[in-house]
Formats: C-alpha cells, structure tokens, sequence
C-alpha cells in the first residue's frame, strides 16, 4: 500500500492507499491502520483508503478533537476533501463507530455502509475484557480467537516503536473512555442511516459482545449480516479475505 497525506481543514491525514476501481474508505479498529488480508483483498476490486484516525500511530489528536462524535464530523470533512461523490465507507471496531456516527449526520456522499464489529452501542452483557485494562499481551490475545494469530501479532507488535503504541492507548482513551466503547446515543440515531449496510461480527469477539449486533441490526433498515464462528474481534486478520469477498458481493448486488 502507497502512503499519501492529506490535509483536512489544517489536520495533516497520513493515509494507506491501493488497488484500483471504485472507492472505499476504510476506517481501521484500535490499533490503527495496517495492511492486512482484508485490506489486501478489498484492493482487489476497490481503490481502498485507509485513513490513520487522529491520534493513532503517527497522526496527533487535534485538540478540538474531544469524541466520537468530533472524528465523525472529520471524516465527513476527509470525505469532502478527497472530493468523492459517491464512496463505499466501512470501519472495524472504534472506526466502525465513527463511521456509524457519520452516517446518521449524513449520507449524501455514501454509496453503502460496511460495519465490522462496531463500537459504539450500549452492549446488554458485559464485554468479557476491558480494553484499558490489559497488558499488551493480554490485550492481543484478546483481539483473537486463533491464538497463533495472536501469537503471531505479539510478535510483530514487539518491533514497533513504543511511542506507537502509547500513542493508540491514548487516541482510544480520548475518543472512548467512558462510557467503554460506546455511546448513549448512537443506538437512538442508526434509524437515520438510509444507504445499504452490511454488518459482520466475530462469535467469540470478547471486546465487543456478538449480541451487539441485534441492536445495529433492528435500528438499520435492512441491514444486511453476516455472522462469523470461531472468530474473535480482529476481523481483518482472522476472516479478512472471508470478509472482503461478502463486502464486495454486498456492494455489487446494492447497486
């Protein structure tokens, strides 16, 4: 993947871009954007865009930038700037929240709505982890039913640069603290989303319930789903190449 930057409105956007055809940006989960099989496949049939989230990676939080509901309002303004008519929005996680919070603001430049795992509702059962409260460690094999996966991404995650990952712990702590992960609101406004949506979710996710997903799935106006056995809330590296291709036929068959 190609990495460009992009100025929103005076916010300089590091961005991960590749493949060719239709647009799609991606909004990635809360370890920030990387090129993984869902991203990888995705660029087989789509110009994939993956935006760094203000305050993840290398990206400072601006300091007007104080929820959720401040990063949707961005991505709209990042929308406007890539100058895109009609683009596919999709994010994972805390991206799929924001995504979900663009949404219901406006749906004027979205041709289709793609939600994995996302945050943002408040969940009936209680997650079965808390986030800020892990290690590093504990937190990947959380992020993963397939413990050689997470084994696997412990041990890349041991050659990042350590400012890296305080940076993301920080960005996620500012957009998500409290309530965890989730939003008094969003469940109240994802009737206004009036484009179509699809919406996957891991069985064994332990950050976000897979009962979540009844709520997503009653408020959004068909809604499409897609439920995921033996996987946890890392989509993009369990099932990604899985994932990609019922996005794209999800996509296809809106049109």
């Amino acid at each position: 993947m190609q990495e460009t930057v992009l100025d929103v409105r005076g916010t300089n956007v590091r961005m991960l871009t590749a493949g060719t055809g239709p647009r799609l940006l991606f909004l990635h989960g809360i370890d920030g954007p990387s090129a993984d099989p869902l991203l990888e496949a995705l660029a087989q049939r789509f110009t994939v865009i993956a935006p760094e989230i203000p305050g993840f990676t290398r990206s400072l939080i601006p300091d007007w930038m104080m929820s959720v509901s401040d990063a949707a309002f961005f991505t709209l303004d990042l929308i406007t700037a890539l100058g895109a008519s009609k683009l596919h929005l999709a994010g994972h996680s805390i991206g799929g929240w924001i995504a979900a919070e663009a949404a219901i603001r406006s749906t004027t430049a979205l041709a289709s709505l793609s939600l994995l795992a996302p945050a943002g509702v408040m969940p009936r059962q209680a997650p079965a982890v808390d986030v800020f409260l892990m290690s590093g460690e504990e937190g990947v094999r959380a992020l993963f039913h397939d413990q050689a996966l997470a084994d696997e991404e412990i041990a890349a995650r041991a050659q990042l640069p350590l400012d890296i990952t305080l940076q993301n712990r920080a960005g996620l702590a500012r957009l998500a603290w409290t309530p965890r992960m989730a939003s008094v609101t969003l469940a109240y406004w994802l009737h206004r989303i009036d484009v179509p949506t699809f919406i996957a979710w891991g069985e064994a996710d332990k950050i976000l319930p897979f009962s979540n997903h009844e709520i997503f799935m009653r408020e959004i106006k068909g809604a499409q789903f897609k439920a995921l056995p033996h996987c946890g809330h890392a989509i993009p590296r369990e099932r990604g190449a899985e994932v990609a291709r019922d996005m794209t036929a999800f996509i296809d068959g809106a049109k």
